[in-house]
């Protein structure tokens, strides 16, 4: 039996009732860790991940999917951790990102929108003995390695 598809169909009946929130990832590691990224388009409470928590575990225990001691870790992303679905994109529109291509070149500025082809950030652009300039860049989302929010602590 696939453990993470098994968790992945209880963490989604869990919250069918809550379309604020959504799954992000659920990753079973052969230590036996099962660590369960779950968002909101307003972020999730510790009530919501404790909740999560204890309705996938009941399960595990119930149905004895998982023979070997194992932990289970539900928690929102953190701040270093890559947007990967459309709802995170979304949900950071207006934040700075940082953007890595697949060539190495990185690109920091304003999410501006996303779609399924790509993302447009708004860059601050500098060229040699001219003014800093704004610009609107494209990315296409194949190119894209990964995408982090940046925390500003101004």
């Amino acid at each position: 039996m696939n453990i993470e598809k098994y968790v992945t169909g209880l963490v989604e009946e869990k919250i069918a009732d809550r379309p604020d929130l959504f799954l992000v990832s659920v990753r079973f590691t052969p230590n036996g860790k099962l660590s369960i990224l779950v968002d909101g388009d307003q972020g999730i409470s510790i009530q919501d991940c404790a909740a999560i928590s204890r309705h996938v575990g009941f399960h595990l225990e119930e149905n004895e999917i998982i023979k070997t001691a194992y932990n289970i870790e539900v928690s929102s992303p953190g701040v270093d951790t890559p947007l990967e679905l459309e709802r995170q994109f979304i949900k950071n529109i207006g934040r700075r990102v940082h953007v890595k291509l697949k060539e190495g070149k990185k690109h920091e500025g304003e999410l501006l929108s996303y779609t399924s082809e790509g993302i447009v950030i708004k860059e601050l652009i500098k060229e040699k003995g001219k003014k800093t300039k704004e610009q609107e860049s494209f990315f296409d989302i194949d190119n894209i390695v990964e995408t982090k929010v940046l925390i500003s602590f101004k």
